[in-house]
């Protein structure tokens, strides 16, 4: 069976950006860093405890990748635009400076998993990124919700940012917006069970990994759906 690793040889970053607008070019997320956060996100998906039994693959979206775009360019610290939440769910994250790794970046998402007890705790405060107090984990539970099954991101570079009050002289911005959109009031991110023994019809019947498998004959088609 194709797995994501098939990625890394089927798809041609320069071919890709090609077709990129050249005012976009600056922002654009690598190849290498979109890489990243797909493994992640996957690898956090297939290994969720306890096991999840409707876990769907997650893939690369250009359509979510290009609304990120949009919000990271506009260095707010929260989330928006607010007309796009109503139909996407959206993780944010900032440090100062440059990053070695994509990762240094998404990790915190997943290290909530601390503060996380399935289906959902109560003592998990939902608000962020605005100034938080008690744990979160919301961020966490849009990275495992089963039928969040697309995600693209944006990476910006921004100048004097106001985070948390404070201002930064240069951060770096993530924004990650998936579909469709998770984190429902009162509703658990997955179905507990043998994995993928509650997929979708839509996937056939098809697993890897722990999770329903897109039954498609080329990854690379998918990647770019």
């Amino acid at each position: 069976m194709t797995n994501f690793t098939d990625l890394r040889a089927t798809v041609d970053h320069r071919a890709r950006l090609a077709t990129v607008p050249k005012t976009r070019r600056r922002r654009y997320i690598s190849q290498n860093d979109m890489v990243e956060i797909l493994d992640y996100h996957n690898q956090v998906r297939a290994n969720v405890f306890p096991p999840a039994s409707n876990m769907e693959y997650m893939v690369w979206d250009e359509s979510l990748a290009r609304s990120a775009e949009a919000w990271a360019a506009s260095c707010i610290w929260d989330h928006g635009p607010q007309h796009l939440l109503r139909f996407l769910g959206q993780n944010l994250s900032v440090r100062t400076g440059r990053y070695r790794s994509i990762l240094q970046l998404v990790k915190p998402w997943y290290d909530e998993v601390r503060d996380y007890a399935f289906p959902y705790p109560q003592d998990c405060n939902p608000q962020c990124p605005l100034r938080c107090y008690g744990p979160m984990c919301t961020h966490y539970t849009q990275m495992v919700w089963a039928t969040s099954n697309r995600v693209g991101c944006a990476v910006q570079t921004c100048y004097n940012m106001n985070v948390w009050g404070a201002v930064w002289r240069t951060a770096t911005y993530l924004v990650c917006n998936y579909s469709p959109k998770g984190n429902w009031i009162g509703e658990a991110p997955y179905r507990v069970g043998i994995p993928c023994s509650a997929c979708p019809p839509s996937y056939g019947g098809s697993c890897s990994n722990n999770m329903c498998f897109p039954a498609v004959n080329s990854n690379y088609l998918y990647w770019f759906k």
